[in-house]
C-alpha cells in the first residue's frame, strides 16, 4: 500500500472520530453496502458518491437495450436504483440532491462479463485483484465462467455483497467439467453417479452455473444439463470432443467462444473424441448454407454465444500489444512474460493465417447476432489481457467487427443480463439497479473512450477508478 494510501486512511479514520467527515473527492461513504468497512478498519478512499439522491443532467446514454443514443438526458438515481429516465422536461429535480453535470460526457451500463474468470494461466487466483481491476474498468456484474477455486469464489462474492471487499457482483461458477484425457485439475466424472453427486455438492452451495471443457463427451454432457436444469442450473460449454449441433440438441444453455471452438466441421473428427483437422477455421464459407443451419439450430434451442475476441487477438503477432495501464499493473514477473512472448512475436508478425481467422471469428458472430442469436461478451482473461481492461477492448472489437456502438453495449451489457436470467440489471431503465459507467467523451465518434472511465455506478455508488488502479500497480500475478 502506498504512503498516501495509508496517510489517508490514518487520516479518515481520525476524523470520524472526532465527527468530522472528509471533504474532497475521496470522501469516505458509510452507505448500507460498505458499512462493514469500517468495523474491519478498512476505510476504502475509493469512493466519490456515497449513494443518496443522485441527478444525472446533460448525460448522452446508451442504455444497454439497442436503442437510438439519447442526447441531453436526465437520469434520477435513488436507493442504488434508476429512479427516472427521461429529459430535463419530462423530470422534475429533487430539491435535495447530488447534481452530476455530464455534458461531453457517455452514459453507458455496468458491463455484465460473461466470461469473466478469477484466475488466470499460471495463476490458480489473482481473485481480489481481479475484481478490484474489473470494477474500475466499468464491469459491475461478472459470471465466472469456470472456476479454478469454486469455494474461493463463493466466498468472495459473499465479502463484496456484504461490503467487505470492492468488487463487481460474482455469480460464481463450479468447477470445470471436462472428460478423459482432459486437464488432471479438472474433475473427470468416474461415472454417472459421481457426475451428479459432484453437481448437487456444488448445487447445494449455491452454485447455478456448470461449465464444460474440451474433453466432455456427449453422454456425460446430457448428464450435466438434465442435473443441472432439474435443479434451475445453467450449462454452458467450451466444447471440442462433443460438437455445436450435439451440445444444442442436448439442451446446453451457453457456447464459448464462437468459430474458434467449433468441431462439427473438423476433418476426420471422431465421435466423442476432441481431434480432426482445423480446415474450417480457414476455407469454409461463414455465410454457407451449412453454418446458417447450424447457428439456426442453436438460435431455435435459446443458445447463447459469448464473445471473447479480446483474448484471441492476444495471439494475432501483429496486434499482440499490451495496454499500457495493463503493464503498470502486472506484477515484474508478467511483465517479463510479455516482453519475452513480445520477441517472439515481432518474428512473427508477416503472419496472416492468424490475422485472417480474427476477422472470420467477428464474421460468425456478427452473422449470429443478425440472424436473431443472443451474443455476450466477456474477457476470458489471460496473456497480456487483464481482468476489465480486456472488456473494454472487446467494445473496440466488437465496433470492429461492424457492430454500431449501440449494439456492441448491447452485447455488452443487456444481452449478458438476459442470459443471466437477471432483469434487475444490464439496461439503463426505470426500476432497474443503478449500475452505470461515466465516460470521458463520446463513445458513438470514439470507441476508445470506453477506456476513458471517469465513475463507476455499482447500485447507486461512486467508485473513483483512478485511486483503485493506483492501489494495484504491480499487483496483477504476485504470488
Amino acid at each position: 500500500m502506498s504512503k498516501n494510501r495509508q496517510f489517508w486512511k490514518v487520516l479518515v479514520l481520525a476524523m470520524l472520530l472526532m465527527g468530522c467527515k472528509p471533504s474532497n473527492k475521496k470522501e469516505l461513504a458509510i452507505s448500507e453496502p460498505e458499512k462493514n468497512f469500517l468495523a474491519k478498519n478498512e476505510v476504502p478512499g475509493y469512493i466519490k458518491y456515497q449513494g443518496g439522491t443522485i441527478v444525472l443532467v446533460n448525460a448522452t446514454i446508451i442504455d444497454g437495450t439497442g436503442n437510438p443514443i439519447q442526447k441531453e438526458g436526465t437520469i434520477i438515481v435513488e436507493n442504488g436504483l434508476f429512479k427516472s429516465v427521461g429529459t430535463a422536461s419530462e423530470i422534475e429535480i429533487p430539491e435535495k440532491s447530488t447534481l452530476i453535470d455530464l455534458k461531453g460526457k457517455t452514459l453507458v451500463p455496468g458491463i455484465v462479463g460473461m466470461h469473466n474468470h478469477l484466475h488466470v494461466p499460471g495463476f490458480p487466483m489473482v481473485a481480489e485483484v481481479a475484481a478490484m481491476l474489473y470494477l474500475a474498468s466499468g464491469v459491475t456484474t461478472i459470471q465466472t465462467c469456470g472456476a479454478v477455486s469454486s469455494q474461493a469464489e463463493i466466498d468472495l462474492s459473499a465479502q463484496i455483497a456484504n461490503g467487505e471487499q470492492i468488487g463487481p457482483e460474482i455469480i460464481p461458477s463450479a468447477p470445470f467439467i471436462t472428460g478423459e484425457g482432459g486437464n488432471p485439475n479438472m474433475i473427470i466424472p468416474r461415472n454417472e453417479t459421481h457426475l451428479r453427486d459432484t453437481l448437487q455438492h456444488w448445487i447445494k452451495k449455491g452454485v447455478k452455473w456448470f461449465k464444460v471443457y474440451r474433453n466432455t463427451r456427449p453422454d456425460d454432457l446430457k448428464i450435466i444439463v438434465d442435473e443441472a436444469h432439474k435443479n434451475d442450473a445453467k450449462v454452458r460449454g467450451h466444447l471440442c470432443a462433443t460438437t455445436f449441433e450435439e451440445a444444442t440438441k442436448l439442451g446446453i444453455d451457453g457456447i464459448e467462444h464462437g468459430l474458434n471452438s467449433l468441431s462439427d466441421f473438423r476433418t476426420g473428427k471422431e465421435s466423442g473424441i476432441c481431434n480432426g483437422g482445423r480446415e474450417y477455421m480457414d476455407e469454409m464459407r461463414i455465410d454457407g448454407p451449412e453454418m446458417r443451419k447450424l447457428q439456426q439450430l442453436m438460435i431455435d434451442n435459446k443458445v447463447f454465444l459469448t464473445s471473447t475476441l479480446s483474448i484471441y487477438e492476444a495471439s494475432v503477432p501483429n496486434r499482440a500489444y499490451a495496454d499500457p495501464r495493463a503493464i503498470e499493473v502486472m506484477s515484474p514477473h508478467l511483465k517479463k512474460q510479455y516482453e519475452e512472448r513480445r520477441q517472439i512475436l515481432d518474428g512473427q508478425s508477416n503472419d496472416s493465417t492468424r490475422n485472417k481467422r480474427l476477422k472470420r471469428i467477428m464474421e460468425f458472430e456478427y452473422q449470429y447476432q443478425k440472424m436473431g442469436g443472443l451474443l455476450c461478451s466477456g474477457v476470458d482473461a489471460g496473456r497480456h489481457v487483464l481482468p476489465g481492461f480486456g472488456d473494454q477492448r472487446n467494445f473496440e472489437l466488437l465496433r470492429e467487427a461492424g457492430f454500431t456502438t449501440e449494439e456492441a453495449v448491447q452485447i455488452m451489457t443487456g444481452n449478458g443480463a438476459t442470459a443471466l436470467e437477471r432483469p434487475d440489471i444490464g439496461t439503463i431503465q426505470e426500476g432497474k439497479r443503478a449500475d452505470f459507467i461515466i465516460l470521458d467523451g463520446n463513445l458513438e465518434e470514439d470507441a476508445t473512450v470506453i477506456n476513458k472511465v471517469e465513475t463507476v455506478f455499482k447500485m447507486g455508488i461512486g467508485y473513483a477508478p483512478e485511486y483503485i488502479l493506483n492501489d494495484l500497480k504491480g499487483r496483477f500475478g504476485l504470488d
